[in-house]
C-alpha cells in the first residue's frame, strides 16, 4: 500500500488504485462481520434469562454492572423519574425536549395513512390498512457512556406508531440506577416503563419476559456485537431489524470544504469506539494530506478516551483516508461500503448525491455535521450497519407497524374478475377455487 508521509497522529492513507483486490475488500470489514465469539459468549446468557426471569437479571447486573438491583429494582420507580427530573440541568431538559419535538414531527410526517382504497376495476376497492403492534422494547445502550438522545429515537417512533405498550431497556450504572438524562427522555418520548438490562440480557428479556420486564414482540436500537448476537440467537423468539451495531461513517469530500471542517467531521463517529469504523473517501490528494495533519490537533482538543477510541480508528484497519483516482471510484466505494452515515463535504453536495445508491444516511453540506443529524435534525440516527444500507431503512414508525390487505368486490366487480380467477385455478389444479367462482356460486345457496 503506498502511503504519503505519516503526520504526527499516524493517520492512516489507504491508496485505493495500490492495493489489491483482498486488500480493498478488507476495508469493508466491521466488528460485526465476525460474531462467533459473540455468539458463544451471548448464548448462556440468554439461557439463564430464559430459565431463570429476575434473578438472571439480577445477577448479571451485579456481574457486569456492579449494580445491585435487589435493593433498587429491575423497574425505575416513579420517584426515579421525578429525581431524574430534579437532578438534570434546565438547559438540558429543554434541550431534550427541542430534540424530541424535531424527530416527533419527522415521524408523525412519516406515518402513513390509516388505511387507503384504490378502486383497481370497477367496483373493485383494493388497499391497506395500518395497525400499531401490540408491544415493543427499544434499547439505549450505556457501556460507552449515557445516550438520552437513543432514548428519543428509539422510543418516539414506537409512540407516534401507537404501541400499546412500549417500553425503555438500558444498563443500570454501579448504583443501581438509570442515568438521569435517559429518564427525562422516555417520559418526553411519553414512555414510563423503563427497566434496568444491558446487552444479551436485555434481549432475552424481552424476548421471553420475566416476573419484571414483559414479554414483547419485537426489540429495537442500537448496540455492542453482545446485542447483534443476542438478536441473531432469538430471532425466532423476537422480532428485529437490521443490525445497528458499532457506529460506522464516510465522509465523501471534494476539496471545495476546508481541511479543517473535514476533519472536525471525520472524528464525529471515530470517538464512539475502537470498534467504530471512519474513513474520509476524496480523489483530492492535497486536502487528504491536510486533514492528516489537521487531525492531531483536534485530537488535543477531546477528552482523552474518545481521543484514543478516534485515533486508535483512524489509524487502523477500519479507517483513516482513502485516497481514490476519481469521483467515479470514490462513488463506488461509497457504494461498496454502504454506509450508516455519510456526510457529502462539497460547496455542490447535491452534484454527487445522485452517484449514491448505499447509504442509510446522507447529510449535505458543511452545515450538516452528523453530530446535527445524531441528536436534533429529527430523521432517526438509529441506521442499519455491517452494509445493510444496501437492503434497509432507518428505524422508523414503519417498524412499529404491520400492514393488512384490504379487498372490497361488488357484484360488479365479481363478474369481471371472476372468469379470469377461474381460468388461473383451472390451470393451477385447484378445483375449489375454481368452483368458488364458477356458476356453482349462483346456486349454492339453494342447495339442500
Amino acid at each position: 500500500m503506498t502511503e504519503l508521509t505519516p503526520p504526527a497522529g499516524d493517520i492512516v492513507l489507504h491508496e485505493l488504485s495500490a492495493m489489491s483486490q483482498k486488500r480493498r475488500s478488507a476495508l469493508l470489514t466491521r466488528t460485526e462481520d465476525d460474531l462467533d465469539r459473540f455468539i458463544e459468549g451471548a448464548a448462556p446468557i440468554v439461557e439463564a434469562v430464559r430459565l431463570n426471569g429476575d434473578d438472571a437479571i439480577k445477577h448479571y447486573a451485579t456481574a457486569f454492572d456492579d449494580a445491585d438491583l435487589e435493593k433498587h429494582g429491575i423497574a425505575a420507580s416513579a420517584s426515579e423519574f421525578d429525581a431524574a427530573f430534579d437532578a438534570l440541568e434546565p438547559d438540558m431538559i429543554r434541550t431534550i425536549e427541542y430534540a424530541a419535538d424535531n424527530i416527533r414531527r419527522f415521524h408523525e410526517a412519516q406515518r402513513p395513512e390509516a388505511m387507503w382504497l384504490k378502486e383497481m376495476q370497477p367496483g373493485v376497492l383494493v388497499g391497506e390498512r395500518f395497525t400499531p403492534i401490540d408491544s415493543a422494547a427499544v434499547y439505549t445502550p450505556r457501556g460507552k457512556g449515557s445516550f438520552p438522545s437513543v432514548t428519543l429515537m428509539t422510543a418516539i417512533p414506537a409512540v407516534v406508531a401507537g404501541v400499546p405498550t412500549p417500553i425503555v431497556l438500558t444498563p443500570p450504572g454501579p448504583n443501581g440506577k438509570v442515568d438521569a438524562a435517559t429518564l427525562v427522555a422516555a417520559r418526553i418520548a411519553g414512555v414510563d416503563r423503563v427497566y434496568k438490562a444491558g446487552g444479551a440480557v436485555a434481549v432475552a428479556a424481552a424476548a421471553f419476559g420475566t416476573q419484571t420486564v414483559p414479554r414483547c414482540l419485537k426489540f429495537e436500537g442500537p448496540g455492542s456485537p453482545w446485542i447483534v448476537a443476542a438478536k441473531r440467537l432469538l430471532q425466532g423468539q423476537i422480532a428485529s431489524r437490521v443490525p445497528a451495531g458499532p457506529s460506522e461513517s464516510i465522509v465523501l469530500a471534494d476539496g471545495t470544504v476546508e481541511a479543517g471542517t473535514v476533519a472536525l467531521d471525520l472524528l464525529i463517529e471515530a470517538e464512539h469506539g475502537a470498534d467504530s469504523s471512519a474513513f474520509l473517501v476524496t480523489w483530492s490528494r492535497d486536502l487528504a494530506e491536510s486533514v492528516r495533519q489537521k487531525i492531531p490537533h483536534f485530537l488535543k482538543m477531546m477528552d482523552a478516551r474518545r481521543a484514543g477510541f478516534a485515533k486508535s480508528v483512524l489509524s487502523g484497519a477500519q479507517g483513516g483516508v482513502v485516497l481514490t483516482d476519481s469521483p467515479q471510484q470514490a462513488y463506488e466505494f461509497v457504494n461498496a461500503y454502504a454506509p450508516e452515515h455519510l456526510q457529502i463535504l462539497s460547496e455542490t453536495p447535491f452534484d454527487h448525491m445522485p452517484h449514491i445508491r448505499n447509504a442509510a444516511e446522507i447529510l449535505l453540506g458543511r452545515h450538516a455535521p452528523g453530530s446535527i443529524a445524531n441528536y436534533v435534525m429529527g430523521p432517526n440516527a438509529v441506521l442499519p450497519t455491517a452494509g445493510a444500507a444496501r437492503y434497509a431503512s432507518p428505524l422508523g414508525v414503519h417498524d412499529f407497524l404491520k400492514s393488512a390487505s384490504i379487498g372490497h368486490v361488488t357484484a360488479e366487480g365479481y363478474s369481471s374478475m371472476a372468469p379470469y380467477t377461474k381460468r388461473f385455478a383451472e390451470y393451477e389444479g385447484f378445483d375449489a377455487h375454481a368452483n368458488a367462482v364458477s356458476e356453482l356460486r349462483q346456486t349454492a345457496g339453494l342447495a339442500n
